[in-house]
């Protein structure tokens, strides 16, 4: 297996863009990447898209952004993996880098979650869930939140604020990264003032569904010497399952699928839990984070919220996370949201972060996860 490099990468601002296709954001994204790579033209375009043919009535996104962005007839296709469809996309990149099969790659995630609204928003999010057994009797992803969150409160003895510093964290990084959604700040009490959404989920306590589109270059480590001057390589990709349907896990607080991913990354790029700089986690609801800490080892069950409660996932904490405002204060352009976590990795280790820069960072973990944990990819990447 080659090493593999990112040596470009683009990306659009979250948020409603009503005046925009789902081509037009992904094309944006696409040349920005280029640019930054100085390249004109990649081997194979790898997009990451959830529910394009749901939100916009439309399928072979591939062919659709190579013919668009002006890549006509090299190889292209999606990779759908619910909300992880960004993760799948990038390690379907890095495979095919890896593997020599290609050369340079562009890997690019794309959502255009407000071309449908209301009911019809929810239904169309419902085909990540079992048809058979949860989304045929209603359930939806914040529903089956609230599920593992009241669950987790009743087992650890918690209340809703404990959870409430992983919001006020993102959306103080969220407030000085220019391309977040909503970068207004959280002020402590505010959180469990919230109207709820699924109860104990409130507004502020989940991530709110975005278009967006963000993208990488990846080529083999020894060609990005000569590229760029700051090549950030990917050390190690990994992918787990979980079952589909909450009710047939043995343990409902434990999210197998992530301890899986994370474990095989660690083995991997040859690290622990003590070598990693910074983590974007998929903060798509806050129980989601705290069971994530846990089941990546950086908490024991039942304490990962004390994290975020004790300020070590801030910027300047032992395990910053949500760097930029993460699912939260970014926004969710679900199946874009694992490259964009790739193009914010890739800005903090070349030091090009800005106000949200984490001092030294030199390895980073990001995590993306489909339905609620049913998918876990995670990928570490050093400079």
């Amino acid at each position: 297996m080659r090493k593999v490099a990112i040596v470009g990468i683009g990306q659009t601002p979250v948020g409603e863009h009503w005046d925009a296709s789902i081509r037009m954001l992904a094309a944006d994204a696409v040349q920005a990447a280029l640019d930054d790579a100085q390249v004109k033209t990649v081997d194979a375009l790898y997009v990451g898209n959830a529910y394009g043919a749901s939100f916009s009535s439309q399928s072979q996104i591939g062919a659709l952004v190579a013919d668009y962005a002006g890549l006509g007839g090299i190889e292209a296709f999606t990779c759908e993996a619910g909300d992880a469809s960004g993760g799948a996309a990038l390690r379907t990149g890095y495979l095919a880098v890896a593997s020599g099969a290609v050369e340079t790659a562009l890997v690019i995630g794309v959502e255009k979650s407000s071309d449908t609204v209301s009911t019809a928003h929810v239904r169309a999010r419902n085909v990540s869930l079992d048809a058979d057994f949860e989304a045929v009797h209603g359930a939806t992803l914040p529903a089956l939140a609230a599920l593992l969150m009241r669950r987790y409160m009743h087992e650890y003895g918690v209340d809703l604020s404990a959870f409430e510093n992983f919001s006020i964290n993102a959306h103080a990084n969220g407030g000085k990264n220019a391309k977040a959604m909503y970068r207004n700040q959280i002020k402590p009490g505010a959180f469990a003032r919230a109207p709820m959404v699924s109860d104990p989920i409130n507004l502020f306590d989940s991530a709110p569904d975005a278009d967006g589109a963000a993208a990488v270059i990846l080529t083999t480590a020894e060609r990005a010497a000569d590229l760029v001057p700051t090549p950030v390589e990917i050390i190690a990709s990994a992918a787990a399952t979980d079952t589909m349907t909450l009710h047939e896990r043995s343990n409902l607080l434990h999210l197998r699928a992530v301890a899986s991913s994370v474990a095989k990354a660690y083995q991997q790029a040859g690290v622990a839990n003590g070598d990693i700089d910074l983590f974007e986690l998929h903060d798509a609801f806050t129980i989601v984070s705290a069971l994530t800490l846990e089941a990546a080892g950086f908490a024991t069950p039942g304490e990962g919220w004390r994290l975020a409660k004790d300020g070590q996932i801030g910027l300047t904490g032992a395990l910053p996370i949500s760097t930029f405002g993460g699912l939260k204060s970014r926004g969710n352009p679900v199946g874009a949201t694992g490259i964009y976590q790739a193009v914010e990795a890739v800005l903090q280790l070349r030091g090009a972060a800005g106000a949200n820069q984490v001092a030294n960072a030199r390895i980073a973990m990001i995590q993306s996860l489909g339905g609620l944990a049913s998918t876990a990819i995670t990928h570490i990447l050093s400079v």
